[in-house]
């Protein structure tokens, strides 16, 4: 009963900022998302999306003023609204001086964190750039090009790990590039402030390492450290839970009872409804919240 009645005053909260309200079932299949993101998703039972998202910045600012109007139902003593930005790590990431394949690499795995830094491990050694290594692969490659294009081998044809040998030898990378790679995104994701700090920070560390970015203060959802009892901070490595976030990243962690609770979790996931079958990609935010704790 006590479920069903908070579960009521946030719908009424979350219709109050011009949300209607529709059967999940009726817009995808639970299964699907719950294949994507894990069985933590079992307890999100109740959720809000903005769908066809045409104004991103406005657009999640109004997914965090709905899951603070909905806070207003539950009691608690104090928490912290988390923001992060898996955007910012992508553009970084494009300006490191690192093969294609890389960057790909990186950015796919992003929320695998302990594939992550193996990746990291493998750029700080050079292993795969070792002299013998490389002339390995090249006659391994040479070798190839007279077989059956068609055979397959470990899964792929020799075609595709041909196309992979070949990028790999006409895009190396220099073996004093990995460890300085890896510096600077170990670096990134140290970087912790309060939100109103975040683009200062950012800049900060951009400037210092010659990447040619810079960010607005703007571009974050909002630059309040304090709101209601929420403590606001921006992290760069949030977000990496997921992994079909694309930009803002978001959570709620409160504390009731002596307990602490992550109440909300939410973010833009613009990619995720053409990854479900879409033919057209749709923006999209939004968040869930827990309402068994």
């Amino acid at each position: 009963m006590k479920s069903k009645n908070l579960s009521e005053n946030i719908l009424r909260s979350v219709k109050s900022k011009g949300f209607k309200y529709i059967d999940l079932p009726s817009v995808i299949e639970a299964n699907h998302i719950v294949q994507r993101s894990g069985e933590n998703f079992r307890k999100f039972i109740f959720s809000f999306e903005i769908i066809g998202s045409k104004d991103e910045k406005n657009d999640d600012k109004e997914i965090i003023s709905t899951s603070l109007k909905s806070l207003q139902n539950i009691k608690y003593t104090s928490g912290t609204l988390t923001i992060g930005n898996v955007e910012i790590f992508n553009l970084l990431i494009s300006k490191l001086d690192i093969p294609k394949r890389w960057k790909l690499r990186l950015s796919r795995h992003f929320w695998r964190e302990r594939y992550f830094n193996d990746l990291l491990k493998r750029l700080e050694t050079n292993s795969d750039v070792d002299p013998t290594i490389v002339e390995i692969d090249k006659k391994r490659y040479f070798k190839m090009l007279n077989e059956d294009l068609s055979k397959v081998i470990a899964g792929r044809s020799i075609n595709e790990i041909l196309k992979r040998f070949d990028n790999k030898i006409r895009d190396p990378r220099g073996a004093s590039k990995g460890k300085n790679v890896s510096k600077i995104i170990k670096e990134f994701l140290k970087i912790k402030c309060p939100i109103n700090k975040a683009a200062n920070e950012l800049n900060k560390f951009f400037k210092k390492n010659k990447i040619n970015l810079l960010v607005d203060q703007k571009y974050f959802p909002t630059s309040e450290n304090k709101i209601s009892k929420l403590n606001v901070v921006f992290s760069t490595s949030f977000g990496r839970q997921l992994e079909y976030y694309t930009g803002m990243v978001f959570k709620i962690d409160i504390k009731s009872k002596s307990k602490n609770i992550n109440i909300i979790n939410g973010g833009r996931y613009d990619k995720l409804i053409s990854d479900l079958g879409s033919k057209n990609q749709v923006a999209a935010v939004g968040a869930a919240l827990n309402l068994n704790y």
